[in-house]
């Protein structure tokens, strides 16, 4: 299998010119102060249709055929995977069907639908979404593009960190956030030929660590579905694609807590203004966790996505 490379970041990025946002590089001098570093977020939550996937999503369909845009794309997803793909689709003008779980967020189903995808409805604890959407591409006669294992999805979200790089200059870390390994392994493509000595870590929910058993054992570790607030990481396993750049690529993976990203959640609302969704806060409470080991150093960090139910947020902020 061969692994794609910065040169395909590169060529995405000239096929998201005039189509994905260049999100903005926020700064927080009071989270300089509190955790004593220097910190970089990269604001993916303000991307078009509010999470990092836009990129990827529009980069794979921009590259289909005659034939496959004539019959479409399919995808599953449990939210924002499923609303890059259906806005992408429509930008194209080609169909699109989604694949969600039964309890996805009511607003990212709600998403989907208004820009124009199908939906179908299935359930994450007993049905296997992969075989399901499988199955309704060749009977549809679609082309189906996963959430993450795919060289152009991959490819397109290394974007994000391609552009945080060239804004702030090398950094010392740069934190990501970890569900099967789209957005960390693109980030590490562009890390790697932007910041040599930045030191790469991919941060996942505690409940679900299959990428941090899968890079400490070098194969890929399956489990069950993982119950945590984060939903856009709830993912079994890694992919091919993404785990053979992440373990080649990446320093080290962490993992963090729910209670954890609510304390992030809280800071972003609080001190950022910004709404952020669970796995969108990843990435900042990794960094918080590792607070003594950066300090003093110059911080990246990917906030993956702004799209979570108001009424959900607001009741994980509360005070308890």
């Amino acid at each position: 299998m061969q692994l794609p490379t910065y040169d395909d970041v590169i060529a995405a990025a000239a096929r998201l010119e005039g189509h994905a946002h260049r999100t903005p590089v926020l700064r927080s001098s009071t989270a300089n102060a509190r955790w004593g570093a220097e910190f970089f977020f990269k604001c993916e939550n303000f991307q078009r249709m509010g999470a990092f996937k836009f990129r990827g999503a529009f980069n794979a369909l921009s590259k289909f055929d005659a034939t496959q845009r004539k019959g479409g794309v399919i995808a599953f997803s449990s939210g924002n995977h499923a609303q890059a793909i259906a806005l992408s689709a429509r930008l194209l003008s080609m169909p699109a069907v989604i694949v969600m779980p039964k309890d996805a967020p009511a607003a990212k189903v709600a998403a989907t639908k208004g820009y124009g995808a199908e939906v179908v409805m299935y359930d994450r604890f007993t049905e296997d979404r992969e075989a399901l959407t499988r199955r309704l591409a060749q009977e549809r006669g679609m082309t189906m593009i996963p959430p993450y294992d795919h060289p152009d999805v991959l490819t397109g979200q290394g974007t994000a960190v391609k552009e945080l790089i060239e804004e702030t200059g090398p950094l010392d870390h740069l934190f990501v956030c970890l569900g099967g390994g789209g957005l960390l392994s693109g980030s590490a493509l562009s890390a790697r030929a932007l910041a040599p000595e930045c030191k790469v870590y991919g941060v996942e929910p505690e409940a679900g660590n299959d990428g941090q058993q899968s890079f400490r054992t070098g194969k890929i570790v399956h489990i069950e579905t993982p119950k945590t607030i984060a939903d856009g990481a709830q993912t079994q396993h890694l992919g091919e694609y993404t785990f053979g750049i992440i373990r080649r690529d990446v320093d080290d993976i962490f993992t963090v807590t729910d209670e954890q990203l609510v304390e992030a959640m809280r800071f972003f609302a609080e001190r950022m203004k910004m709404v952020v969704e669970p796995t969108g806060c990843l990435a900042f409470a990794g960094a918080i966790a590792a607070a003594k080991a950066i300090e003093g150093q110059r911080v990246g960090i990917v906030i993956s996505g702004g799209n979570v139910d108001l009424s959900r947020f607001a009741a994980l902020i509360a005070p308890q």
